[in-house]
């Protein structure tokens, strides 16, 4: 069984213009997932109309993993996201993460925090604007 990860979940869902939503959300997220960012609680559908709004505002970006670890059915990672927006402009942003995995490989429910390096005070709440 192919497991997931961070990266290659964010690549397909933010990094990879012309992959549609579902496919890529189809790849990595199990039908019951469900997400907490810095406290507050999202099912798939949620979380979908989030990607869905960072793919309004999100030009390019880049991905860094800082350390990673997977037992059993458990991940976590802690990675820098670097999103240049549209206007030109850069968010960066630290992001600490516990994932459990579904049978098949897939997240099936993700808990993180989030810690702005770099951007506006605007897009502290990029990691779960809608």
């Amino acid at each position: 069984m192919n497991r997931t990860d961070a990266r290659a979940a964010l690549t397909d869902l933010l990094l990879t213009p012309g992959l549609d939503l579902d496919e890529a959300a189809d790849r990595h997220f199990a039908p019951d997932y469900r997400q907490r960012t810095d406290g507050s609680w999202a099912d798939r559908t949620e979380f979908l109309a989030h990607i869905a709004h960072l793919r309004t505002v999100v030009a390019g970006g880049s991905v860094q993993v800082h350390d990673e670890l997977s037992s059993g059915d458990r991940y976590a990672d802690r990675h820098t996201m670097e999103v240049i927006k549209k206007d030109g402009s850069t968010v960066r942003m630290e992001v600490y993460l516990f994932a459990e995995f579904a049978p098949d490989g897939r997240f099936r429910r993700i808990e993180e925090t989030t810690l702005m390096l770099e951007g506006d005070e605007a897009d502290r709440n990029l990691g779960s604007a809608r």
